[in-house]
């Protein structure tokens, strides 16, 4: 006799058509029923994963059961049990998903799953075993994310450092992936007693994270600061932004992110040059002139 499985109940809440398209597709082998039903063991391990990972594994487990063969389905498999710390069954499950559908995309939960198994050395191989370049920017970085927990885990705090220092790295831009790798890499810091660095890149997180969470809410925004080159004229572009330009492009103004720290910085820049005058006891009209340094971004 086969064993019995008692499958969780799925809310009524909760419907097939809330897969994710992409996801649908893989079902389209299965019959009409059993892909509606698999599909809403699919949604239900998405939406408890955070909040009752166990349960979230259970409806993983269950739709394995009716369409082991999916892509998608033994992915979602792999997460939860990842999600439940069942390293050994996560991997089995990853290398079975990427020999279904040949993607790399997970690569980087198996370098985890390896260093939860205890075998970081293992971890950097399967790390290495594909070309990065070849992989979408949020991959890379989550890939140099856990090699550099692997690193860690060899005692390797410099080389860990190095994993993250990818061109992501970026302290001036921040897009969905950067709050992650802004934080592992204060960790890094943190573990080679470089506190003040650790500091700086803490915030950077902070903001990234403030900033990409906001209403206006964008894959790319700039966060941190304003350089403003010396053939800057601040008198000039305070003109500028009163009248109509020709050859301005209104939706650059629009959608730039640092237009409204250019605007502090030319109200700054203003006041700084009207004190200079009254200190000066003259009402002539004051040279341009060309700022130096750096204005930070207190938000």
């Amino acid at each position: 006799m086969r064993p019995r499985h008692d499958d969780p109940e799925i809310p009524e809440s909760i419907e097939a058509r809330d897969l994710e398209k992409s996801a649908r597709a893989e079902l389209k082998t299965l019959s009409k029923e059993n892909a509606d039903w698999v599909a809403r063991h699919l949604v239900a391990a998405s939406v408890y994963l955070d909040v009752d990972p166990e349960l979230a594994h259970r409806h993983a487990q269950s739709a394995a059961r009716r369409a082991g063969r999916i892509a998608v389905v033994r992915e979602t498999l792999a997460i939860t049990a990842y999600a439940t710390d069942d390293f050994a069954l996560a991997l089995r499950e990853l290398r079975t998903y990427r020999r279904i559908s040949g993607r790399n995309d997970q690569l980087p939960l198996m370098v985890d799953s390896e260093r939860g198994v205890g075998r970081p050395d293992r971890a950097l191989e399967v790390g290495r075993s594909v070309d990065r370049s070849t992989l979408p920017a949020a991959v890379q970085v989550g890939l140099a994310i856990a090699m550099s927990g692997a690193r860690l885990d060899l005692g390797q705090p410099e080389l860990a450092l190095a994993e993250l220092e990818i061109p992501q790295l970026d302290p001036d831009r921040a897009f969905s992936y950067s709050p992650a790798l802004f934080s592992a890499y204060a960790e890094v810091l943190e573990e080679l007693e470089r506190t003040a660095e650790a500091a700086d890149w803490r915030a950077r997180a902070d903001r990234a994270e403030a900033a990409l969470g906001a209403p206006a809410e964008s894959e790319l925004v700039e966060i941190f600061e304003v350089e403003l080159e010396e053939d800057d004229e601040p008198d000039a572009a305070q003109d500028t932004a009163s009248e109509e330009s020709d050859d301005s492009d209104e939706s650059d103004v629009i959608h730039d992110p640092g237009a409204v720290l250019e605007d502090d910085v030319a109200a700054v820049l203003a006041d700084g040059e009207r004190l200079e005058l009254e200190s000066d006891g003259t009402t002539d009209e004051a040279e341009e002139s060309t700022p130096h340094g750096t204005v930070p971004h207190a938000g």
